[in-house]
């Protein structure tokens, strides 16, 4: 068998390979595409076994392609912690290869879960959606600034017709008026466009019945369903609703030591995206239930509204979590989960 350690760089990268068999030991420096190609093609004619090891890197999509054509075995490796394995202070490419060929001989490679192919094309689509949205927000804000410096304030009223005509109507310098123009001729483009992405996604959790399930509670539509299904991958993963707050950056930093105490700011570690769309539908939820609303003033007027909606965000987090890993809608939840502190239910359970 064939074991490779490979640290990746966007032009090339760097291996350390071992024959385990024959304990032969060689390293080579692969420049991309057609170097590395060539050499991973004329491994897999020999028809021996091999296994390939490299951090979690964001920019090695057609590598990661070119293995699974070739049968080739890839462990994806947690960055962070083969970092912290490295006991020597000199860092080449060289010695992150051994580095990462030797966790993989002793059998102490931290591997990390890799989504499909298919789970990776549908979180493009997320991506590509809220991009879409937050330029049209710009957009918006823009015109909202320029209607604002003229003496109109609109709000949301901006947006209807009589706004709009209203927006139009304004009397302008050239370029201002020009910029106006141009503004207006790309948010019309713009919201077409969000409005066939918004149904796409859609269409995608209709077909997921994990995310319709999710969607059962209030709050959450299809976007937060789609993307907690996706992002988190398998519910069996996670051990608890802790390791579920720590993995998504919902978790505060700590720095603590002996007597003492210290937590900061969220981790803000893991999918920024999942984490903003929790926060978003936690609100939601917020204003649609009263126990909710009711812990979020609580929270709020001791520890501020900023800390309370990424608390409740934190809350439905845990709770989707619950309900995917049990398989429970909404209304399942509540009437097996926690009844503690309600009259009637002494002991928290109905």
């Amino acid at each position: 068998m064939l074991i490779i350690g490979c640290d990746y760089h966007p032009s090339f990268q760097q291996i350390a390979l071992v024959n385990t068999e024959t304990g032969e030991l060689q390293e080579r420096r692969l420049g991309h595409r057609e170097e590395a190609e060539q050499f991973y093609r004329a491994l897999a004619t020999v028809g021996a076994k091999v296994r390939v090891g490299m951090e979690a890197s964001g920019h090695a999509g057609w590598f990661e392609r070119l293995l699974a054509e070739l049968n080739i075995e890839l462990w994806m490796g947690n960055a962070a912690k083969i970092a912290a394995k490295r006991v020597r202070k000199q860092k080449t490419d060289r010695r992150d290869a051994q580095h990462i060929l030797t966790l993989m001989v002793k059998d102490d490679f931290p591997k990390i879960w890799v989504p499909s192919w298919e789970n990776r094309d549908v979180r493009q689509l997320l991506w590509h959606r809220h991009r879409m949205v937050q330029t049209r927000t710009r957009i918006m804000n823009q015109l909202q600034a320029a209607a604002l410096n003229e003496g109109l304030r609109y709000k949301k009223k901006l947006w209807r017709e009589s706004g709009r005509q209203q927006l139009e109507s304004l009397p302008l310098a050239p370029w201002a008026s020009r910029r106006r123009r141009d503004l207006l001729e790309v948010l019309d483009r713009i919201n077409p466009t969000i409005a066939e992405l918004t149904r796409e996604i859609e269409q995608q959790a209709e077909k997921c019945p994990e995310a319709r399930r999710l969607m059962t509670h209030p709050g959450v539509g299809a976007l937060t369903a789609i993307a907690f299904v996706l992002i988190i991958g398998k519910a069996d993963r996670f051990g608890c609703g802790k390791q579920i707050a720590s993995y998504l950056g919902l978790v505060p930093e700590e720095d603590s030591s002996g007597e003492r105490r210290r937590l900061g700011h969220i981790s803000k570690q893991g999918n920024s995206l999942l984490r903003f769309l929790l926060v978003e539908a936690a609100q939601v939820t917020v204003r649609s239930d009263t126990r909710w609303r009711n812990r979020f003033f609580h929270l709020a007027q001791r520890r501020g509204r900023k800390i309370a909606k990424v608390a409740m965000a934190r809350r439905l987090g845990i709770r989707l979590y619950w309900m995917w890993r049990r398989g429970w809608s909404y209304a399942q939840l509540e009437s097996i989960g926690s009844h503690v502190g309600q009259l009637g239910n002494r002991h928290g359970v109905q």
